[in-house]
């Protein structure tokens, strides 16, 4: 099966590449003279995609085959360079299994197809993710056997193998998959420690089991039930288990605050973030970066251009000469929009800025949801230009992009932070940030790219800067307006990278004010969804909002129009499929968790309540 998807890989595909690689060439042409050019490291090939599979389902091999390349069609638009599909029959006979792939081809787009397989076949794998130390886990390997793919991923199949179901704990990036065992029936399936990458779980009719990187072929598919895989999980069930166990693999110490000690250390905080970028460069790969115009997204794109030109001394691969693209979208005159070409200017991006209208964006809503499989009002606010602004980007031929997801919950950025009332209150409020990242941003971040088929990397969300940044003494998060120091939220970070000898960022950018993604593309565009919403959703409406929407009750126009929305893609069937439960809720001032409400009295007024980061009174424009 491999071999024949390799000889049948899309002629547009081979196209594509002949075409990098012919303007590759007329770059090393025209900048010849810049180096000699020596041979830089070949990059892994990352394997971003959809998956599916079906475990132990009664239907027949050949049936099962067929519902599963139909229902893997639902999650194509994220890997639609190339498909795969392995079936096989459980030990016993009376049951079968199916794992399914869908590609995104980063580069070797003619080979590297899934699912990927053990030495000796009897195990398949599919994945989606990148893993950033695979090739110390090769070097970790008994097994000399080569492999057959430049694929990081394939060291998981191989991995497990050696490993177990240790693998999980020992793969550094983020990832979402799937192995079955053809001899023994065995499953295992497990998720990154954060939910970078998005997985979904379900239970078919005939009780088989179900994962998907999104919830619309569990859907469409019949399953009696829909519910999140859980980051930093693995899930296993031996040959003969009707049901398996999630098991946690990822619990590190930063989960109490008694472990959060360290001193501030800046010079660890820029390097170990710097770090996590270039690992995150690993790829082949014509890619840019999303640039806001905030701290986050422009330390990525600066630390980014500033790796660009290091590679270049020690590798002379003339095509790190050339400035790296960064994009950014908001309305006309958006506080972001200008930002970020300040921003750009002052690190020598290649910069798009792109503008959308408070229409365009209304629009857009209906696929917003469809794709992000939400119904929560912050994610839909800040999804829906990013959803547009990923179509641009990956319309000018780019399949990786960098964002700076993360940083908020991690120094708590976010403006309601100031109102922390403690140093141990303010940590567990970030970790509570961080547990929930799966179902808000990094769903977002995930989703709106995965759409049009980009990728997007969250170096805020490595390993080593969780680490870095959660050990920290959260004492060091707290804002002291006034001081000299901590005068401004994250001001651990912005300090970091305050280097007047080598600056990283214009001063003003350094130190700008938090703004959220959906406020920063100019207010007028929360403004004009709540003013549309409040045409189309009527008092009747709202009135019997607990009847038809009894679990999490829209408490606003707003949030029943997206509601309704959402119900319209993702109906429950008879057995109340739980595809509702998967969307969080309560009560949310600037995106802050229900606990942290009682750290202001003001805020336990349901008309305090707004996602935006305006209705805190800290904003320089705040409507609280």
């Amino acid at each position: 099966l491999v071999s024949a998807l390799e000889q049948h890989s899309p002629p547009p595909m081979r196209r594509h590449v002949a075409s990098l690689l012919l303007l590759h060439g007329v770059a090393g042409l025209s900048l010849r003279h810049a180096a000699a050019p020596r041979t830089a490291p070949r990059a892994a090939a990352p394997s971003m995609c959809g998956i599916l599979a079906v475990v132990n389902s009664k239907l027949s091999p050949e049936a099962l085959r067929l519902q599963t390349l139909t229902l893997q069609r639902l999650v194509r638009h994220r890997g639609p360079d190339g498909s795969g599909i392995h079936v096989v029959e459980t030990p016993t006979g009376a049951r079968c299994s199916s794992v399914a792939h869908e590609r995104l081809a980063i580069v070797d787009p003619l080979s590297g197809n899934q699912p990927l397989f053990s030495h000796d076949r009897s195990r398949s794998l599919t994945v989606n993710g990148e893993i950033y130390n695979h090739k110390q886990l090769r070097a970790e390997l008994k097994d000399p056997t080569a492999f057959r793919t430049e694929s990081d991923c394939e060291v998981i199949v191989h991995g497990y193998d050696e490993f177990g179901v240790d693998i999980a704990s020992k793969l550094d990036g983020d990832f979402a998959f799937v192995i079955l065992d053809d001899q023994t029936g065995d499953v295992y399936a497990a998720r990154d420690p954060v939910g970078v990458n998005s997985l979904y779980m379900g239970t078919g009719l005939d009780g088989s089991t179900w994962f998907s990187s999104e919830a619309k072929p569990l859907v469409t598919g019949g399953c009696i039930d829909v519910r999140i895989f859980p980051p930093g999980h693995y899930y296993l069930a031996r040959g003969g288990e009707e049901e398996g166990r999630l098991v946690p693999y990822y619990a590190p110490s930063w989960h109490s605050a008694s472990a959060a000690t360290q001193p501030l250390n800046l010079e660890k905080l820029r390097t170990t973030f710097t770090a996590a970028v270039e690992k995150r460069l690993m790829a082949d790969v014509p890619y840019g970066v999303l640039l806001s115009g905030g701290l986050d997204s422009s330390l990525v794109a600066s630390v980014i251009a500033r790796l660009k030109r290091k590679r270049f001394l020690e590798h002379g691969k003339v095509d790190d000469l050339q400035p790296v693209k960064s994009f950014s979208i908001g309305l006309d005159g958006s506080p972001d929009l200008a930002n970020a070409q300040k921003v750009a200017e002052f690190i020598g991006t290649e910069h798009y800025g792109f503008t959308f209208t408070v229409q365009e964006g209304i629009d857009a809503i209906s696929d917003v949801i469809y794709h992000l499989e939400t119904y929560d009002v912050t994610t839909i606010r800040a999804g829906t230009p990013m959803f547009l602004l990923a179509r641009k980007i990956k319309a000018m031929g780019i399949k990786m992009v960098m964002s700076g997801e993360g940083a908020d919950e991690t120094l708590a950025g976010y403006l309601y932070f100031h109102k922390a009332p403690n140093g141990t209150e303010l940590h567990d409020e970030c970790v509570r940030k961080v547990a929930a990242l799966n179902q808000f941003d990094c769903l977002r971040a995930n989703k709106a790219t995965m759409a049009h088929g980009l990728e997007v990397r969250v170096p805020f969300l490595d390993r080593g800067m969780l680490d870095a940044t959660m050990t920290l003494d959260p004492d060091f998060k707290l804002t002291r307006k006034g001081e000299k120091t901590q005068f401004l939220e994250k001001w651990a970070l912005r300090e970091a990278f305050n280097v007047p000898t080598e600056p990283f960022l214009p001063h003003e950018v350094l130190f700008r004010q938090k703004e959220q993604f959906s406020d920063g593309v100019g207010y007028s565009w929360i403004d004009g969804l709540k003013e549309h919403a409040g045409k189309v959703i009527s008092d009747e409406d709202m009135a019997t909002a607990p009847i038809r929407f009894p679990y999490n009750t829209p408490g606003t126009k707003e949030a029943a129009y997206f509601r309704t929305i959402f119900h319209s893609h993702f109906p429950n069937n008879n057995y109340g499929n739980g595809i509702e439960a998967t969307v969080p809720g309560g009560p949310s001032v600037a995106c802050s968790t229900a606990k942290a409400i009682e750290w202001d009295e003001a805020w336990s007024d349901p008309t305090k309540q707004d996602q935006s980061g305006r209705f805190v009174d800290t904003h320089d424009a705040a409507v609280a």
